[in-house]
């Protein structure tokens, strides 16, 4: 997922509806309400199988319990979904639009809160959740201006007969999250399905099963029908329940390449139509040319975020030779200075991976780096904060791997953690090849001075998001999506709505029938 809007200012404020909980602090919180939600309210599974311990990353607590799903709850959730879409998909562009508005304005009102919860159960800055939280509700905000907009168009036939199309909803979609963008991605999914008139089924990650939950509830305070979006909680099972079942008329996932191909599969079977963003090994080329300070902070946007948990960070930092010993000191100096700690402290800019195992997959990718030739410049190593209720999170320090060639596995592989890769470079021409030297395309960037250049390299690129001097903003009018094994489909933007939609075209004859027969 990508992360930032046009950057804004980002002043602390605290919001007056829940002040218990955006005054948490971290190694407090616990939740003991059901994690699913069907036909408007909180309720545990029918069939609830598994027990699911979930984390706060920052510390190694567990602040809940969920029950996976079995196939009577997905039923159940499905059928309720099924049941809110007849009147949903009734009502007018401009009634819907109303309901999406209201969405955005209480999730503007609790994003202090919606952000602490993110926070506590991702493990991400607070700093950074709160802009998270600002691209959910603008999500909505910018498809409830679309929801009244959807028209088909008028077409003129020979004899004063006529044919229209109609832009009408799927039906019931099922939309499976990722934890590294809990909330945010639940409103880039439900946003345009529910502007197009769908309702939608929805299974966040079992590491991440909490802030999702307030957005159900938020849609029903909102106004929409009890049963528009539910929540059913679960791991590979519950999915296979959802994707399988004969009622779902569209899928959307975020996650794995391998879990995206089983996804595939699965649909295939019903015929079933599938939005795949999938992960990503992107490329940022950093010109000889470009501004030394904007390249660098680039480079830090594109691997640091989130801990580094982003699918489209740029990893494979490609500098031209020139410049390559300043930007290499300057990125090592600057990373060197990230604050690594409580992800509930407001001077905290990176926070906790996401579980024990993740922590260690990519302490593996940094040893593997290291026996492979690579040199840590800096960071790489674990993190013990100072605060002993810290002292069982999952922290490390940022690292930067010089001395990478192309064939080792830290630049080939998705690390999915804070781990920037610098490979130097001589030529465009070698640099551009190289860069598309990879069976992912999700995104891909250039730093440089020369406009010609950039949009000349960027059009060569084989990647879905490309950024010419920035990386990793993302204004929900612009559409996301990858090429090759990143997957295909777009969020955001008005392309999006054809991914939520269909076409169905009218044919009206408006003079006698002539036949052959």
């Amino acid at each position: 997922m990508l992360l930032l809007p046009r950057l804004q200012p980002l002043l602390p404020r605290l919001c007056s509806l829940l002040p218990s909980l955006a005054m948490s602090t971290t190694g407090t919180f616990t939740l003991h309400q059901p994690l699913n939600y069907r036909a408007g309210a909180r309720v545990q599974p029918v069939d609830g199988g598994q027990s699911e311990e979930v984390y706060e990353p920052a510390t190694g607590r567990v602040i809940s319990k969920l029950l996976c799903s079995g196939e009577k709850e997905v039923d159940l959730a499905v059928q309720s979904a099924k049941a809110a879409f007849k009147v949903w998909s009734q009502l007018s562009g401009m009634e819907r639009s109303r309901v999406l508005l209201e969405a955005a304005r209480i999730i503007r009102e609790q994003r202090e809160e919606i952000a602490t919860l993110e926070t506590i159960n991702n493990g991400k800055s607070i700093f950074e959740a709160r802009v998270d939280i600002d691209i959910s509700w603008q999500s909505l905000e910018y498809y409830a201006g679309l929801a009244g907009s959807l028209a088909g168009e008028h077409i003129q036939l020979p004899g004063g007969s006529f044919g229209y199309t109609r832009r009408e909803p799927l039906g019931v979609c099922v939309g499976i999250g990722a934890w590294n963008y809990p909330f945010q991605i639940a409103c880039w999914k439900s946003a345009p399905a529910l502007a197009c008139g769908n309702a939608m089924v929805f299974k966040p990650s079992p590491f991440t099963p909490i802030s999702v939950v307030r957005l159900a509830e938020i849609f029903t305070e909102a106004g929409a029908p009890k049963g528009l979006f539910n929540v059913v909680q679960g791991g590979v099972a519950t999915g296979q329940f959802l994707c399988q079942h004969p009622d779902v008329a569209k899928i959307s996932f975020t996650g794995s390449v391998p879990t995206g191909v089983k996804i595939m599969e699965m649909a295939a079977k019903g015929i079933k139509p599938v939005t795949l963003e999938l992960g990503g090994k992107s490329p940022l080329i950093i010109f000889s040319d470009s501004v030394l300070e904007n390249a660098v902070n680039g480079a830090l946007m594109a691997n640091f975020l989130t801990q580094g948990e982003v699918c489209c960070n740029g990893t494979r930092v490609f500098v031209q030779r020139e410049i390559l010993d300043a930007f290499t000191k300057e990125v090592v100096k600057h990373t060197q200075k990230i604050k690594v700690g409580d992800p509930l402290l407001e001077d905290t800019r990176m926070g906790a991976l996401i579980n024990r195992p993740h922590l260690d997959r990519v302490q593996g990718f940094i040893k593997q780096a290291k026996e492979q030739g690579a040199k840590v410049l800096c960071g790489g190593d674990l993190y013990v904060p100072d605060d002993p209720k810290l002292k069982n999170g999952y922290y490390m320090q940022p690292c930067v791997l010089g001395n990478c060639t192309d064939d080792m596995t830290c630049v080939k592989e998705e690390i999915f953690g804070p781990v920037m890769s610098i490979l130097p470079f001589d030529t465009e021409e070698e640099v551009v090849e190289r860069a598309n030297n990879t069976k992912f395309g999700l995104a891909g960037g250039v730093f440089t001075r020369d406009i010609q250049k950039a949009h000349r390299v960027v059009a060569a690129l084989k990647a879905g998001m490309c950024f010419i001097n920035n990386y990793n903003i993302s204004p929900v009018e612009l559409p996301f999506g990858g090429y090759k094994a990143s997957g295909f489909g777009r969020e955001n933007g008005r392309a999006a709505i054809e991914y939520y939609s269909q076409l169905k075209t009218v044919c009206v004859e408006m003079g006698d029938v002539e036949s052959v027969f």
